[in-house]
């Protein structure tokens, strides 16, 4: 550094020590912390009418599958239709999720005799390929993420955003560590970047890593290539089980 910068350092500090130096810099320091707050929060009021404005389009196009998805569950065993689990959103905040039932109806109780034979690395999560609690029409309407559109009524109501880490079961949050309470800090999403890079074959750690960095990177633009990833990625059904 030359003598010159260090004179100039010297000089601006000295001026800080004023009444009006210090006025100028927490003048700057606020104006900096509100063009922030003003970039945020601008981007979050674009991203939840996206969501609004998607989620309404898609439940008005996507009604004839849901419709056909709603008669044939409700042929296969003439069980409920719908299946409502309690999820944990952004802040931790309890919401009721909505999914088209792909399991049978006693599939809760089940899951508790299958612990056992989790396959999912670190044992947080439960998944398992040949799961026996899946119905015919389940295995299908899974494999291609069909039972997972009538969350677009969660988005549209604002308990969930199009993209965004997946919400967690209670009981998953009850054994996260510190570090992946990270994923708590964002609005749960239908996708994300393990969703379309892998999705039930990618361990519950690399989840968390893969989460915190788009939590960590978020953006409109951001939102909007995941969005057509997720398309191919949903249409190939890879990984989904």
């Amino acid at each position: 550094m030359s003598d010159n910068e260090n004179e100039q350092i010297v000089e601006y500090w000295s001026r800080a020590g004023t009444a009006r130096g210090r006025w100028r810099l927490n003048f700057r320091f606020w104006r900096k912390r509100v063009l922030w707050s003003l970039v945020v929060g601008g981007t979050q009021i674009i991203k939840r009418l996206i969501d609004i404005v998607a989620a309404a389009i898609a439940l008005i196009l996507l009604s004839p599958v849901l419709l056909t998805t709603c008669l044939l569950i409700k042929l296969e065993d003439r069980g409920p239709i719908f299946f409502r689990q309690q999820r944990v959103g952004r802040f931790g905040e309890l919401f009721g999720m909505w999914k088209f039932r792909s399991m049978v109806p006693n599939a809760d109780k089940l899951k508790d005799e299958l612990l056992a034979q989790n396959e999912m690395e670190g044992g947080i999560t439960f998944k398992m390929k040949n799961d026996p609690r899946i119905t015919r029409i389940g295995r299908f309407i899974r494999k291609y993420s069909v039972d997972e559109l009538p969350q677009f009524w969660n988005v549209f109501v604002g308990d969930m955003s199009l993209v965004g880490p997946r919400p967690a079961v209670p009981r998953e949050v009850r054994h996260y560590l510190v570090e992946d309470r990270q994923r708590l800090l964002a609005r749960p999403g239908l996708t994300c970047f393990w969703q379309v890079g892998g999705r039930s074959g990618i361990d519950f750690d690399g989840q968390v890593e893969l989460d915190v960095r788009y939590i960590q990177s978020e953006s409109v633009w951001l939102d909007i290539k995941l969005l057509f990833k997720t398309i191919p990625a949903v249409l190939k059904g890879d990984g989904a089980f």
